[in-house]
């Protein structure tokens, strides 16, 4: 059984460098100007004798963790994976390390991970999603800054990173339109979710503007799960309504929506045309590959973690802007 590595103080490195104490302090705060060739044996000290500092040591001493907490929701789902993955990689060159929890979705249980994250004494937080009131965040706010992401919360719109859930939804459902669908389903997301909520405006708004009724039996709502796609397409089909393209909020729905018109025989898009939302990764390759709106999540971890860097260092910024588009695959067929 191995033994613990003796940790590596301050006075082993003054000795190895044939320096004071006061020299590698002050080369390993970067606070104050040491002489190159001081300065240049301190660094082959550290190195030579493998030290690492105590970073939380360090953080009481500067008033600062150098840590930010990241509360993202369901960490399987591809969406919010791909975000998280853009915060890593934004904060790949910064001095701060992420801390990273599962809001899962439910209120209580985000509340929980941000007061969490507080007595962490993290530097800022990310919260990606979920359903937190904006008093509360305010509350935070006023101690901890706060960036927000694929959330718009108008209270806070200074602090949201997210793409127009609204006008992507409406540019999709324009563009079934286009291709000659006047019947046109949609299956919504969660009902308590805002994006949810936008994706369904704008597909009405869509079909308000191009003359089309809104039929509230070609509307199903799901739970952005591909089990709730499958469910929906039973559910329209029992209804007894025709619908020549279903628009779903999310590409996990659109999975299920597919198994479930597979399983009776019907043909995508000979017989019924399907869109998606998020461009995951598989949706390429499903059969036929998924015409969707890619919002591009990974951009959108970045953004936030140079933002949130950027406040915490006091740097002026503008708001990022975060672009969209609609890949057009094989799901989608014109009407004659």
């Amino acid at each position: 059984m191995g033994t613990q590595r003796e940790k590596i103080t301050i006075q082993q490195i003054a000795d190895h460098a044939d320096v004071s104490i006061s020299t590698v302090s002050r080369v390993l705060s970067g606070n104050a100007k040491v002489g190159a060739k001081k300065h240049e044996a301190v660094l082959e000290a550290v190195k030579a004798l493998n030290y690492r500092p105590n970073v939380f040591a360090r953080g009481l001493a500067s008033g600062q963790s150098m840590t930010v907490g990241v509360i993202t929701q369901h960490i399987s789902s591809p969406f919010y994976d791909a975000i998280t993955q853009g915060i890593l990689e934004g904060f790949e060159n910064s001095p701060y390390s992420p801390i990273i929890v599962d809001g899962q979705w439910k209120p209580e249980v985000e509340e929980r991970m941000l007061r969490t994250l507080q007595d962490r004494q993290v530097d800022g937080m990310i919260i990606v999603g979920g359903g937190l009131s904006y008093d509360l965040l305010k509350e935070v706010n006023e101690e901890t800054p706060i960036v927000i992401v694929a959330r718009e919360l108008t209270e806070f719109k200074d602090r949201c990173i997210y793409i127009d859930n609204f006008q992507a939804a409406y540019e999709a459902t324009q563009y079934l339109i286009r291709m000659g669908h006047r019947e046109i389903a949609h299956v919504s997301g969660k009902a308590d979710h805002a994006d949810s909520k936008l994706r369904l405006d704008g597909y009405k708004q869509a079909l308000s503007d191009a003359g089309i009724p809104v039929r509230d039996e070609l509307v199903v709502q799901g739970n952005f799960l591909p089990q709730s796609g499958l469910l929906a397409v039973e559910t329209l089909l029992t209804r007894g309504q025709s619908f020549s393209a279903i628009f779903c909020a999310n590409d996990q729905m659109a999975m299920g929506v597919r198994l479930a018109l597979y399983r009776r025989g019907i043909r995508v898009p000979a017989d019924i045309s399907l869109i998606g939302f998020d461009d995951q990764p598989s949706s390429a390759f499903m059969t036929p590959p998924l015409t969707t709106v890619k919002p591009s999540a990974t951009e959108l971890g970045k953004s936030a973690a140079y933002y949130i860097s950027n406040i915490l260092k006091n740097v002026d910024q503008p708001l990022p802007e975060q672009s969209y588009e609609l890949v057009i695959r094989e799901s989608v067929a014109h009407l004659r």
